[in-house]
């Protein structure tokens, strides 16, 4: 049953109109069918046509773990996948797009534990479906697919996990991933060094704050595991509870071999004497004098070309922000050489009293194997590459923006063609026409005649740095006042040299 007061149900009926009985506590939906649609007042709300029938409106909010982003969000995630794309493209990267669906079975038994976090589709026409988890197996199958063996590529798209959310850290179920990779056979740890370098510049060029790169190898932490008496089919369990370390300290990720993994109590001991040492070249030649791992093929492996790896990063300037860490593990099936992840240390913001804890803000490794599981032959294209965090550094800024109170701007707009009298439309149509053909960023209000001060008004509120003002005597004149904004000085322009006077106070 409806029950609307007299007045909140007289605000919606004409002027003069009397309420029936049967308005205010009739039968459901019987106040809006005898809705009046006669006099000024409109048609009934939907809020109150909603209620008559019953009907539930649908909640307004995005699904969990996604987000809108208002103007100026999307400006500053705009400057920043252009920082990142820049730096891509001076590594001499070319772009390339895949679908965000992809069949359910290239996505499968490619991610560890995170398996459980794709997105499965219902059945379409025949094929089963998956969105994408990440940006590198997608583009493993596409390396097979068109039988490329050599290519250096970036790709920024969304991909989508089932995870718990936790938006104040940066991690959604829907998220931008920004990804650098180099595919082909080339003279070891040559592309690795390059895509650290590009981790470093990029962290560099955002003034995020002190960072470290935390490098591994997977066939050194097999290595570990097997002088350590893990079984084989055991080195991947044990690589996702290693990986946990830089979340939980040691003793909880010793618990959790032996009571979930089923390694003995030794076997975990021994693990925790090495993927607790951390350094550089010293404790890389350390390793290489251990007498177990020294003896384990795959271990050997691994270190020598660690070793190799550093002195290519001292060429480039950056061991400084390198550390060789044996408990970074990755979780991910399908690394098989050097792995990396970037760490932020401390938030250096002087608005921010608590430091933003946002976990790694880039990660990556190589991946020898994963296009070969793709190709009929088994045919294998070594593959690097580093994934850029996004969404985490995203976090970081707009906090980091929220905090100085500084105003983005959301537009680029250069120039604002503006009237100082009435009926001046058809000169600010033409003059913005002749703006728009010749490459500037122009506006104009959507008013007929709209007031001067209005018009500078949006030029300071939107930050417009110039005004082009066209009058009655400018008309007369053939000129136009151009206005700077910020200092209110105000030029005569001949018509004809007016573009190009724009261009040239527009000049960086």
């Amino acid at each position: 049953m409806l029950h609307l007061g007299p007045f909140a149900a007289a605000r919606y009926l004409p002027a003069g109109s009397r309420l029936g009985p049967l308005c205010l506590a009739g039968n459901r939906g019987s106040f809006a069918r005898s809705w009046p649609l006669a006099g000024d007042r409109g048609p009934l709300p939907r809020q109150v046509r909603a209620a008559a029938d019953g009907e539930r409106l649908p909640v307004l909010k995005t699904p969990k773990g996604t987000r809108d982003h208002a103007p100026a969000q999307a400006a500053l995630r705009e400057r920043l996948l252009s920082a990142v794309v820049s730096c891509f493209k001076r590594h001499g990267a070319a772009a390339i797009d895949t679908p965000v669906l992809e069949l359910r079975e290239m996505l499968v038994g490619k991610y560890g534990e995170g398996a459980k976090l794709i997105y499965e589709l219902q059945d379409q026409g025949g094929e089963l479906l998956a969105l994408r988890y990440d940006l590198t197996v997608p583009f493993a199958r596409y390396l097979a697919m068109n039988k490329i063996t050599k290519m250096k590529r970036y790709h920024v798209a969304k991909v989508y996990r089932r995870d718990n959310p936790a938006t104040t850290r940066g991690r959604y179920r829907e998220f931008y991933q920004c990804d650098f990779d180099i595919a082909g056979q080339f003279d070891p740890m040559i592309p690795d060094a390059e895509c650290l370098k590009i981790v470093h510049e990029i962290l560099s060029d955002l003034q995020l704050g002190d960072f470290v790169i935390k490098v591994n190898d997977r066939r050194i932490l097999n290595g570990v595991f097997a002088v350590c008496g893990v079984p084989d089919s055991q080195f991947i369990p044990a690589c996702c509870t290693v990986d946990k370390l830089d979340k939980v300290p040691w003793e909880e990720v010793r618990s959790e071999m032996v009571g979930e993994k089923g390694l003995s109590p030794e076997a975990a001991d021994r693990i925790g004497e090495y993927v607790q040492l951390h350094g550089g070249l010293d404790l890389i030649e350390q390793l290489l004098q251990d007498p177990k791992l020294s003896q384990n093929k795959e271990a050997k492996e691994g270190l020598g070309d660690m070793k190799l790896l550093f002195e290519y990063l001292t060429l480039f300037g950056i061991t400084g922000k390198i550390s060789f860490d044996l408990s970074l593990a990755r979780g991910l099936d399908y690394y098989t050489g050097v792995i990396f992840e970037a760490v932020l240390l401390q938030q250096e913001n002087e608005h921010v009293e608590e430091p933003l804890g946002v976990g790694s803000v880039a990660g990556g490794g190589r991946y020898d194997g994963l296009v070969g599981m793709f190709d009929a032959k088994g045919r294998k294209v070594p593959c690097v590459g580093v994934s850029i965090g996004i969404e985490r550094i995203f976090s970081i800024l707009e906090q980091r923006l929220e905090a100085s109170g500084e105003k983005l701007r959301t537009t680029e707009t250069q120039v604002l063609v503006a009237t100082p009298q009435k009926n001046l439309l058809a000169a600010r149509m033409k003059l913005i026409s002749e703006l728009w053909d010749a490459g500037i960023k122009a506006e104009m209000l959507y008013k007929k005649d709209p007031k001067l001060l209005k018009q500078l008004q949006y030029c300071e509120d939107t930050g417009i740095p110039l005004a082009a003002i066209v009058g009655e005597q400018e008309l007369a004149d053939g000129v136009v006042k151009l206005r700077d904004v910020a200092t209110r000085k105000e030029v005569d322009i001949p018509r004809e040299k007016l573009i190009d006077e724009i261009r040239r106070r527009l000049e960086p």
